[in-house]
C-alpha cells in the first residue's frame, strides 16, 4: 500500500497574503507616529521570507530601530495564526485536481500540519477541503497545545501517525519546511520537498530532502510513477 503524507500550508495552501498582511499590521502597530519606514513590497517580503530571515531583520530593513523590531518580531509571532488573518490563505492553483488524481489512484492519503485543529477545520471547510481527509486522517495539534518549535513538534506528530496507521508498504511525505524534513529522515519516510512554501530552493537543500519539486502536482507526479515502477 501507498501512503501519502502531505504538510496543509505550502503544499496545498498559499499563506503569502496572510503573511504579507500580518508584516504590514505590525510595522504600522510598532512604528511610531509620523516615524518614516519603508514597507517592504509583497515580492520584497515574500523573497525574504523564503530565505528564513529573522523577523528582527525584517522590521530593521523596514526602517524600525532595534527596539522597536524586538516588539515587532512579538506581535508578528502572537498575531499570524490567528483570526481574521486565516481568510487570506488561499489555495494552490490547480490543487483540487492533484487531490482528486491522488484520490482515485487509492492512496492511503493524509494531511500532517502544524496547524491547530479549528485552523485546519477552518481551511478544510471553506475550501471544502474534508472529502479528501476524513477524521483519521488528518494529523493536527490539537487546540490547547504548547507550541515549541516546529523542528520539535512535527517529528512528535509523525511518530504518532507511524504509530495509529496501519502498516504501508511505501510512505512519502510532501512538504514545504524543515520540519518536514526532519520528520521524515527520523522515521524513515521518503520526504519530497515543493518550492511552492515558506522555504527557497537554498534553505531546503540545506537539510537535504530526498527530492525538491515546484509543486504538489509535480510531487504527486512523480511519486505515483516511482511507486508504479517498484511495484512492476
Amino acid at each position: 500500500m501507498l501512503r501519502l503524507i502531505t504538510d496543509f500550508d505550502g503544499p496545498i495552501m498559499d499563506v503569502s497574503e496572510r503573511y504579507y498582511q500580518v508584516y504590514k499590521f505590525c510595522l504600522e502597530k510598532t512604528r511610531r507616529p509620523g516615524q518614516v519606514v519603508r514597507e517592504l513590497s509583497k515580492p520584497e517580503f515574500w523573497l525574504y521570507k523564503r530565505k528564513q530571515i529573522h523577523e528582527t531583520q525584517i522590521a530593521l530593513d523596514s526602517g524600525l530601530d532595534s527596539e522597536q523590531a524586538q516588539e515587532f518580531a512579538k506581535l508578528r509571532k502572537k498575531t499570524v495564526h490567528t483570526q481574521p488573518y486565516f481568510e487570506y490563505d488561499r489555495l494552490i492553483p490547480g490543487i483540487v485536481d492533484v487531490l482528486l488524481k491522488v484520490e482515485k489512484a487509492g492512496v492511503d492519503f493524509l494531511v500532517m500540519t502544524m496547524r491547530r485543529q479549528r485552523e485546519l477545520e477552518f481551511a478544510l471547510n471553506k475550501y471544502d477541503l474534508g472529502k479528501f481527509f476524513p477524521e483519521n486522517r488528518r494529523y493536527c495539534l490539537t487546540n490547547d497545545y504548547v507550541k515549541t518549535r516546529d523542528i520539535d513538534d512535527k517529528p512528535l506528530l509523525m511518530a504518532r501517525a507511524l504509530q495509529e496507521l496501519p502498516p504501508a508498504t511505501d510512505i512519502w511525505m510532501v512538504g514545504d519546511t524543515e520540519a518536514d524534513i526532519i520528520s521524515s529522515k527520523r522515521h524513515g519516510v521518503k520526504i519530497i520537498t515543493v518550492e511552492s512554501g515558506i522555504r527557497d530552493r537554498a534553505q531546503l537543500e540545506t537539510y537535504n530532502p530526498d527530492y525538491i519539486v515546484n509543486n504538489m502536482s509535480e510531487a504527486v507526479d512523480f511519486i505515483l510513477k516511482t511507486s508504479l515502477q517498484q511495484a512492476r
